[in-house]
C-alpha cells in the first residue's frame, strides 16, 4: 500500500531508522506503525541508526587484486574499537565490499559525493530522453527523479545491489552487520583502478570476471 510522508517520518523519528526503510517497513505493515516499527526492529535497522552517530575511527583498509592484476581496490571501513576490527566477522564483509567494488565499479560512495554539474548534466539527459519519448511535459520532471534514482543506484556505492545478496542494497547489508556487531561501522572511502583505464584498448568485462570468482 502507498504510505504518506508524515507517518514515515513519525517513523523515523520513533526509530531513528533510514528513509527508505521505514517507508517499506510501513508498506510491508500496511501501514501500521506499531507493526512497522517491530519489523525495523527485527530486521535491526532501528538498533543500527541509533549507533550511527557514535565515533568509528579504527578499522582496517583492505585491498582485493583481480586475477592477473587487471583491477585493484582499496577501501576503508571503520569500526568503534580495535577489538571489532580484529573480528573475523567484520574483517570478512571488509573483504566483501572490496570484492563488490571491483564488480560493480560504482564511482561515489553516496549520492551526496556526485559532482552538481555531473548531476545537472544526467538531468538535462534524461529530460531530453522523455521529452524525445513523447511523455507529457506536465509529468516529465517526475518520470526524471525516477531515472535519477537509478543513476544514483548504479554508481552510489551504498545504493547499490550487494553482489551477494542483490536483494539489498550495500548500506542495508552494511545495517545489518551494526546491529550484530553492535557498533558503528562507516564505510569511509573506496578507490578502484582499471588496467589501462582511459587509454584506447580492445573492451574487456572484468565485473564478469570477478562475479563468476564470487559465484565459485
Amino acid at each position: 500500500m502507498a504510505v504518506n510522508a508524515s507517518a514515515v517520518k513519525e517513523l523515523r523519528e520513533k526509530t531513528g531508522a533510514g528513509m527508505l526503510d521505514c517507508k517499506k517497513a510501513l508498506e510491508e505493515a500496511n501501514g501500521d506503525l506499531t507493526k512497522a516499527s517491530e519489523l525495523l526492529r527485527e530486521k535491526g535497522l532501528a538498533a543500527a541508526a541509533k549507533k550511527s552517530d557514535r565515533l568509528a575511527t579504527e578499522g582496517m583498509i583492505e585491498s582485493y587484486i583481480h586475477a592477473g592484476g587487471k583491477i585493484g581496490v582499496l577501501v576503508e571501513v571503520n569500526s568503534e574499537t580495535d577489538f571489532v576490527a580484529k573480528n573475523e566477522q567484520f574483517r570478512t564483509f571488509v573483504r566483501d565490499v572490496a570484492l563488490h567494488i571491483a564488480a560493480s565499479n560504482p564511482k561515489f560512495l553516496r549520492r551526496d559525493e556526485v559532482p552538481q554539474d555531473a548531476l545537472d548534466k544526467e538531468r538535462e539527459i534524461l529530460t531530453n530522453q522523455a521529452l524525445n519519448e513523447g511523455k507529457p511535459e506536465k509529468i516529465v520532471e517526475k518520470i526524471v527523479e525516477g531515472r535519477l534514482a537509478k543513476y544514483y543506484e548504479e554508481y552510489c556505492l551504498l545504493e547499490q545491489p550487494f553482489i551477494k545478496d542483490p536483494d539489498k542494497t550495500v548500506e542495508q547489508v552494511l545495517k545489518e552487520k551494526i546491529a550484530t556487531i553492535g557498533e558503528n561501522l562507516s564505510i569511509r572511502r573506496f578507490v578502484r583502478y582499471e588496467l589501462g583505464e582511459g587509454l584506447e584498448k580492445k573492451q574487456e568485462n572484468f565485473a564478469e570476471e570477478v562475479m563468476s570468482q564470487v559465484n565459485l
